[in-house]
């Protein structure tokens, strides 16, 4: 049995599809510790084996306590580092996924999986290993394939101008995302990050480039980026991270992926938290980790992080399959982008969320915020994309009674 904690709504299909020799159990994603000790906790000890999975960093308290008393195993679980061939806030299920039995491969603070395999495992003595490494690194470069992969707005050259300089891009983060939460010690934004680069490179041309979700306003802007903008230029283009990093001689980063993706394009990287690329000699690292005192190549960073630890999913059947094989699909992804970016709307129902003529659309502006306060910014995108079932999953009786008034229908 499989308890499967914090995994919002639209993210259980696929693990069902995905792990179909396990059986699932969704807790409720706002739990209180009354829940859990008059209801999981019975269910949980009723079972002769079980897990948790956990989609982030943290399993509650109470499931922790539990999980330790009773020596129960613990998975976190995450997007791998080839996710889809959409933007991250686009809800299509991930074709990786990192699962680890210590902590997020994210969390600085303690040696997860990926830190021991990169740490341990005899990558020198495994050819057939590297060789695959290498190819795996030439096929990603010349398909242009990232992490996340989108159309473009414009080339390199178009967004930033002639190349008449050193070029630095400042990549910007979800501040208050749990990468850097658990993978930098000390407090950084991306404006204090982009000061940092200016500061060291004053004759370079300084490029920002803020998230894609802040940018699409899914998630928040904790620092304003017109407040830097006197010592760079903010990239608001729709540019895939390939093309991003096209013309750029140092990518300045918190501890995003596209770090690691600017170390195979062979450009030098500054980090100021504590990436899990970061401390095995191939990076400019402000924050040190004593873990890490081994030197790595590239090739063998690489097939730690992309061949040996995640797991790859062939998106039509969810069978277990290869990094090579992902790659092929993303290819054949981004090659019906353009019918994706027409999606065929939901046919019309007057019981449906928004009721007769849609009228309830006009609750969206006055809930929403609501939601935000309560929640985050993922609770509102989970209200948005469907306000009766987000309701209905709730596990506080009170907010569900408050959507069966707002949302009387479906």
């Amino acid at each position: 049995m499989t308890f499967a904690v914090h995994a919002t709504e639209w993210k259980r299909p696929f693990l069902e599809r995905y792990f179909p020799d396990r059986c699932f159990h969704f807790p409720p994603k706002a739990l209180t510790d009354r829940d859990i000790e008059q209801i999981w906790r019975p269910r949980i000890l009723a079972e002769e084996q079980c897990e948790f999975f956990v989609w982030g960093p943290e399993l509650p308290p109470a499931f922790a306590a539990l999980a330790t008393a009773r020596d129960i195993p613990v998975w976190f679980i995450e997007d791998g580092f080839l996710r889809s061939a959409r933007a991250s806030a686009s809800r299509t299920p991930p074709l990786s996924l990192a699962l680890d039995s210590r902590t997020p491969y994210f969390d600085c603070c303690k040696a997860s999986d990926l830190e021991t395999l990169l740490n341990t495992y005899d990558f020198e003595g495994d050819q057939p290993l590297m060789a695959r490494a290498r190819a795996g690194i030439k096929l990603l470069l010349d398909g242009g394939i990232s992490k996340y992969n989108d159309a473009r707005d414009q080339t390199a050259e178009e967004a930033y101008g002639e190349k008449t300089r050193k070029r630095v891009l400042v990549i910007g983060q979800v501040e208050d995302d749990a990468s850097i939460r658990y993978g930098c010690l000390t407090p950084m934004s991306n404006n204090d990050l982009v000061r940092l680069a200016s500061a060291e490179q004053p004759v370079a041309q300084i490029l920002y480039k803020p998230h894609p979700d802040v940018l699409s306003r899914v998630r928040p802007a904790k620092s304003d980026p017109a407040e830097v903008a006197h010592l760079c230029r903010i990239v608001t283009e729709r540019l895939p991270l390939s093309e991003a990093l096209r013309t750029v001689d140092h990518v300045y980063t918190i501890t995003s992926l596209a770090g690691f993706e600017a170390i195979l394009r062979g450009i030098e990287v500054t980090t100021a938290g504590c990436p899990f690329y970061s401390g095995w000699g191939l990076t400019d690292d402000r924050q040190p980790n004593p873990r890490r005192g081994r030197a790595l190549s590239i090739e063998a960073l690489f097939a730690g992080a992309y061949l040996l630890y995640p797991r790859y999913f062939d998106p039509e059947t969810g069978a277990q399959t290869s990094f090579e094989a992902t790659v092929a699909a993303i290819k054949k992804q981004l090659g019906e982008q353009e019918a994706w970016s027409r999606p065929t709307p939901p046919a019309w129902a007057a019981w449906g969320p928004y009721g007769f003529l849609g009228w309830r659309h006009l609750l969206t502006a006055a809930v929403a915020p609501a939601i935000r306060h309560l929640g985050n910014d993922r609770d509102v995108e989970d209200f948005r994309a469907d306000p009766i079932r987000f309701f209905r999953s709730l596990s506080d009786r009170r907010l569900r009674i408050i959507g069966r008034i707002l949302y009387p229908f479906g």
